[in-house]
């Protein structure tokens, strides 16, 4: 089966959990439960068994289809075994014809018996992505295989990107996946771009190969198994990118109005980022969203650009709409709605403001607050580039140590002081808190930070990161679509993630 590119791809991309365990009634009991919901495709790691190994009386007793696979220490295993062994165990779940066995090439080799189960022939390389996929792609098909499976570590985003190429051009079924941060593309995208399956963490324990997100994550908050072939993509490009809550809000505004779209997390290092926006452009991207530290860097890229981005030298999202690359900045706009949100009636002219940070969000603001009519005055710890943004842009700076001396009407925090896991950090002093603040953090992730906690306790009005965030958000979705946005939707989405995670 064939797209309009010619690609070959799938009825329906599984999400595979895998499972190891030392007792076999723990492996089996938790089978059952994946069965019954809604798991269609598990792998079992028998290298994680302690004791006798009885392969064709635990495939007697499989609830639901199943990969076995018996990993050597180099890898990934768990438990060093005899290979005569190993290999027999092996052989014995193909003789009990389990849907699915894993063989290294030189087992498959050697393992001449066929059956009703299918071989997966697979590589792990624990050491980084070959240069030539598709060579190490034919090898591991002329070893016998039903179904390629390619395991690497990915060092950069473009790693990814050329595994899902592979993926997309191989005729024989092909599971390609990258490890690490920079491999999560490469799982989240493996069924669109015609992977028969990508593999997941179960929930109740720790992800059994580096990178793997949980099966319900990819389930729930991605949709994986709704995927089509033909959706299309788009994501959000920053370094680091883990903390982004991006994905959950647009990807849930899709499922609302049932749109075949589908939204993923791209770790791109600074020094790769043009190279990056080629490739994936040409890979069918659509769109992307930008945050640190690449809203400037991007703008090399852009052939078409509103007058905000222009202004601010800054934008935060790209539409790529034929041989055009456009460029919006939806941070500016969401910040003001944000603030004036949170005192209405007040106006901003004439109001002293202190903004902490000169990055691409602490563009945007100043910008806006200087629309606004606000005296503003810039706090960065490199002083040179609060200077440089202040003389762009109308206004002040001081040095980073001389923040607290300013006394702002409205504090505004655009540095990552405070995200996630650094959630005790703050770049203002409590002291110098006072009732007749406004306290804004662009951070949204927690959603109360230390220093939102601090402002409160002093008796400020504090205003989240999660209302910008909500706001540049659903502009974003709009350029993406040309659809009013579901707003509640995304709101709800961010709210309850904060919620759960305590936050």
């Amino acid at each position: 089966m064939s797209d309009s590119s010619g690609s070959r791809t799938t009825d329906g991309s599984k999400i595979c959990v895998v499972l190891g365990h030392e007792r076999v009634s723990t492996l089996l009991a938790r089978h059952r439960q994946l069965v019954a919901e809604g798991v269609g495709l598990v792998e079992w790691r028998l290298d994680h068994l302690s004791g006798p190994v009885d392969v064709a009386g635990m495939l007697a007793q499989r609830p639901g289809p199943v990969i076995v696979t018996w990993r050597r220490p180099d890898d990934g295993g768990k438990r060093a075994t005899n290979e005569e062994l190993r290999v027999a165990k092996l052989h014995a779940a193909i003789e009990a014809e389990a849907e699915y066995v894993d063989l290294e090439p030189d087992v498959a080799e050697k393992l001449t018996l066929r059956s009703s189960s299918r071989r997966i022939v697979s590589i792990h390389d624990f050491t980084g992505t070959p240069d030539d996929l598709q060579w190490l792609h034919a090898r591991l098909s002329g070893a016998g295989a039903d179904v390629v499976k390619i395991a690497t570590l990915a060092r950069s985003a473009s790693d990814s990107l050329r595994m899902l190429r592979m993926v997309r051009e191989s005729r024989l079924p092909t599971v390609g996946l990258c490890m690490g941060e920079f491999g999560l593309p490469s799982r989240l995208l493996a069924g669109r771009f015609g992977a028969p399956w990508s593999y997941a963490a179960d929930t109740t324990g720790q992800p059994l190969a580096p990178g793997q997100l949980d099966w319900r994550t990819m389930r729930d908050v991605y949709g994986y198994e709704e995927v089509s072939p033909n959706a299309e993509l788009y994501g959000v490009i920053g370094d680091p990118i883990g903390h982004s809550k991006s994905p959950l809000i647009h990807n849930a505004a899709f499922r609302a109005l049932g749109l075949d779209k589908f939204y993923v997390p791209f770790r791109v290092l600074p020094d790769e980022l043009l190279g990056f926006l080629d490739d994936a452009r040409a890979l069918g991207v659509r769109g992307l969203s930008v945050t640190i530290p690449h809203k400037e860097g991007i703008l090399a890229r852009v052939t078409e650009a509103e007058d905000a981005v222009r202004a601010i030298g800054a934008a935060n999202t790209l539409v790529f709409d034929g041989s055009k690359v456009c460029a919006w900045n939806t941070d500016c706009r969401a910040a003001l709605d944000s603030l004036t949100a949170a005192i209405p009636g007040s106006s901003l002219t004439g109001k002293r403001a202190l903004v902490l940070g000169a990055g691409g969000a602490a563009k945007a603001i100043v910008c806006g607050l200087r629309q606004a009519g606000a005296q503003v005055t810039i706090a960065a710890r490199t002083l040179a580039r609060a200077e440089e943004l202040a003389s762009a842009l109308d206004a002040q700076a001081v040095a980073w140590e001389a923040r607290h001396d300013v006394r702002p009407d409205v504090l505004v925090n655009c540095t990552p002081l405070g995200m996630s896991p650094h959630v005790d950090a703050t770049p203002f002093d409590a002291p110098a808190l006072s009732s007749s603040m406004v306290v804004f953090d662009t951070v949204y992730n927690p959603q109360w930070t230390r220093l939102l906690v601090d402002a409160r306790a002093a008796g400020a009005t504090v205003v989240t990161g999660i209302e910008m965030f909500v706001r540049q958000a659903a502009r974003q979705f709009e350029l993406f679509t040309g659809r009013p946005a579901p707003v509640e939707v995304m709101r709800s989405a961010l709210v309850g993630a904060a919620r759960r995670s305590g936050s």
